[in-house]
């Protein structure tokens, strides 16, 4: 082979592997999760000090058949959190049904089991209720707010995490009805088996307090 052949040949190989590197670092997937949110791991580990009412710590995570985990952050003295109990309730039963499993959480460390348990009573509220005083699942679902919604693949991915719909566009200006129903898309998307439609829209309520 002469000189120039055997530099031909070394070039077609070098564009070769360059190629095959491209390739490799623009590969995707088209399932129902979003890149911009971190998997979550070892979801089936116990989470750190979550409770039921009755003071029983417990994994949210351990239904095996459920097909998303769905966590709504509330509070029982925020106003917009209050205003958000028949909408809560709407959600709740219109999924609960086609195996989404469902909390509600109340991660305000002052606030007792009694208060909660007031509270769902007087509001009507699902009584799936997990108590977060040390905030586990408020870091894992990456809640601010009360009201906020996150909503977790059977695998552990964080695929969306924000308000419930568009009612309130900021503090002090809410709309007559909601247009957009953000919570109620994505686990709609799931269910059918779609992409997750966003990853996070900017939920408007009452700061989760630091614990103590």
């Amino acid at each position: 082979m002469s000189n120039s052949s055997v530099h031909s040949f070394r070039r077609v190989l070098a564009l070769v592997f360059a190629l095959s590197l491209l390739v490799s670092s623009c590969g995707g997937s088209g399932d129902l999760t979003n890149s911009a949110i971190p998997e979550s791991k070892n979801l089936k580990a116990p989470l750190s000090e979550v409770f039921d009412l009755a003071g029983n710590a417990l994994n949210p995570f351990d239904a095996i058949d459920a097909k998303a985990f769905v966590f709504v952050f509330i509070s029982t003295d925020c106003p917009i959190s209050n205003r958000y109990a028949p909408e809560i309730r709407r959600v709740e039963e219109e999924f609960v049904r086609a195996g989404v499993r469902f909390w509600l959480v109340y991660a305000d460390t002052d606030t007792s089991a009694d208060a909660i348990r007031n509270h769902i009573s007087d509001y009507r509220l699902p009584k799936q209720v997990l108590r977060d005083p040390r905030h586990s699942l408020v870091r894992l679902a990456q809640a601010r707010v009360t009201p906020e919604a996150s909503v977790f693949l059977p695998g552990g991915r964080l695929v969306y995490h924000g308000r419930i719909d568009n009612r309130y566009a900021d503090l002090g200006k809410e709309r007559p009805e909601a247009t957009q129903h953000d919570l109620e898309d994505v686990v709609k998307a799931i269910l059918q088996g779609r992409p997750v439609p966003y990853p996070t829209a900017k939920a408007v309520g009452c700061y989760i307090p630091e614990p103590k």
